[in-house]
């Protein structure tokens, strides 16, 4: 990938489930749209819309910004058809279209019923994007890669991987096995609270549910975690690993330490305890804007 594409990311994104137009109503769409524009202004990188969104859910974003690049962060294969995907790529604006990216993902068995062959279940879903009347290339997507197999995937039909729940020593086994040209941009949690307690309590309200995800236990087992780990929402020493838990230099601090692991771009999620991720933390986003502004 060349310097001038990877740039087009930026260092630091934010990533959030809140920027679903489709899960809301009228007045919902408008607060999106509104924190968008200010995101951009906020000079971030890449907006993720997380938590399986629809191509239609990231066109919106793009409508409502002007140079930030959006990227779905992470469309599941089995929710749309590649022949749907890319016939609604092609809707959004041609002006424009350069600066979505697709984020693809096989899901999690336990929430798909039809989960099966999921890494010739993505070659498939990448060789009809390819061959769809309007082509959706591997320079328009991202995969979000754990393992080896899926993480050489990302390599060859898409221009990197975007990692979800990992630790740095992931991201520096990930950069390896992509090699030095893909992007690795992994998601980061945040927990903006100086209280520590309180903060893991706020990153095991969000952590118990991946937990109950063999994806992530299995990877996070490969890196030398144990069951033992997985009980109570998380040990501190799974917490502190996964999460940048802390003030705003804190978060800049663990966010440095993906990048001497290899990230490219490092897509910040915001946990607030009372939201739990799931709202729109504008407050949280212009602290960390102002502490990451020579990242930006």
């Amino acid at each position: 990938m060349t310097s001038e594409k990877r740039e087009t990311f930026g260092r630091v994104g934010i990533w959030s489930s809140a920027l679903h137009g489709s899960r809301t109503d009228d007045a919902g769409r408008e607060a999106i749209a509104e924190a968008a524009a200010e995101l951009e202004e906020l000079n971030y990188g890449t907006l993720w819309i997380g938590a399986n969104p629809s191509v239609e859910d990231a066109a919106a974003v793009v409508a409502a910004t002007r140079t930030v690049t959006v990227a779905t962060g992470i469309l599941s294969i089995w929710d749309h058809t590649a022949q749907e995907v890319a016939a609604r790529i092609a809707t959004i604006d041609a002006n424009e279209r350069g600066r979505f990216v697709l984020g693809l993902g096989v899901s999690h068995g336990p929430v798909v019923p039809q989960y099966t062959k999921p890494y010739s279940a993505m070659v498939a879903y990448l060789d009809a994007l390819d061959a769809a009347t309007a082509p959706v290339g591997s320079g328009s997507r991202v995969l979000a890669a754990l393992g080896p197999k899926m993480l050489k995937l990302a390599t060859g039909r898409a221009l990197g991987a975007h990692p979800y729940l990992v630790t740095t020593e992931h991201t520096a086994e990930a950069r390896t096995a992509l090699g030095p040209d893909a992007l690795l941009a992994p998601e980061l949690s945040v927990v903006l609270d100086t209280d520590l307690d309180r903060a893991r309590t706020t990153a095991r309200n969000m952590l118990s549910m991946y937990l109950q995800l063999p994806n992530y236990t299995a990877n996070l087992l490969r890196l030398g975690f144990t069951e033992s780990d997985f009980d109570g929402g998380g040990s501190v020493r799974l917490l502190d690993a996964l999460f940048a838990l802390g003030d705003a230099e804190r978060v800049k601090a663990r966010t440095g330490e993906y990048f001497d692991a290899g990230a490219d771009h490092v897509a910040l999620q915001v946990l607030t305890a009372d939201e739990g991720g799931g709202g729109l933390p504008r407050a949280e986003w212009r602290e960390l804007a102002e502490v990451f502004a020579d990242d930006l």
